[in-house]
């Protein structure tokens, strides 16, 4: 496996200015001649932690796993509180750009780029997922709206919401406290029918981040005729990530069988979307 980790500010020094720099850490198998694979799809990983930490539980852990399964990997440390949006949206879109125009180098299949977030990168990745046109973004980076657009997005017990289902922490976190702001944020408002193809999923007894996250913006995606798919467990706690023994935690987060399925229900909906490998027999 290759790996390496870019400085997305060394890479996008007239994008970032001022702002932070952001760690995209790789992780991409290895080419070999006993494995004919071309292209490899990718998939962008925003771990949680409130806009206030990284969490490790929902990165490296979940790239490693994605790799396994044949996909290209990558994890976004992006920068948290104090800093506030738009600094970690572009970070994401700057992510997402690294990756499109390095392809062919990181063997990576063209049009099949998801970006999955966790809790508080759920946010993240639903930004990607909804304010990929505003200008702000496309003209730092240099690049049309469009190609900073994912083709898939991944929501994990998200933070989606500004509203009454909010995570409090979260949201404040990333708007500062300002009003206008955080109405912005409030994602399941920014759905439009060119918000890209969305698996989520959520346990019902979520005690930090309410199920109505995830349940609003899937009416929201409905609504404007989004494909999606939607799957509530009944029973978890909140952070649970890959809710096996690898990323199992003291107290509530134990692993939970009946939630971990969630990575082949999503492996099988990505795959239902052409994410597949490009094999050579020849």
């Amino acid at each position: 496996m290759r790996h390496f980790t870019v400085d997305l500010k060394n890479t996008y020094p007239k994008a970032f200015g001022s702002s932070p720099s952001a760690a995209l850490c790789a992780y991409i198998p290895q080419a070999s001649p006993e494995i004919p694979i071309t292209a490899r799809p990718a998939v962008l990983v925003l771990p949680g932690g409130g806009y206030g930490m990284v969490s490790d539980r929902e990165g490296e852990p979940l790239a490693l796993k994605l790799a396994a399964e044949g996909y290209c990997a990558f994890v976004l440390r992006y920068a948290v509180a104090p800093h506030k949006y738009p600094v970690q949206a572009l970070q994401a879109f700057a992510a997402i750009d690294y990756i499109r125009s390095n392809a062919e180098q990181l063997g990576v299949k063209r049009g099949c780029l998801a970006v999955m977030g966790f809790s508080a990168g759920g946010h993240l990745a639903g930004c990607t997922a909804t304010l990929y046109a505003e200008s702000e973004f496309a003209g730092a980076l240099g690049v049309a709206p469009q190609n900073l657009r994912p083709d898939a997005v991944v929501l994990c017990y998200p933070v989606l919401s500004a509203g009454a289902a909010t995570h409090g922490a979260t949201i404040q976190n990333v708007s500062g406290g300002d009003k206008a702001l955080m109405q912005k944020l409030s994602l399941e408002t920014r759905v439009t029918p060119d918000t890209p193809p969305c698996f989520l999923w959520h346990t019902a007894d979520d005690a930090v981040v309410s199920v109505q996250n995830s349940l609003l913006f899937a009416s929201a995606l409905s609504d404007s005729k989004v494909p999606f798919e939607l799957h509530v467990f009944e029973r978890g706690a909140h952070g649970l990530s890959l809710s096996n023994d690898t990323v199992a935690s003291a107290g509530t987060r134990a692993a939970r069988p009946e939630v971990a399925q969630w990575l082949s229900l999503m492996l099988g909906w990505l795959s239902g979307r052409g994410f597949e490998l490009d094999v050579n027999l020849v």
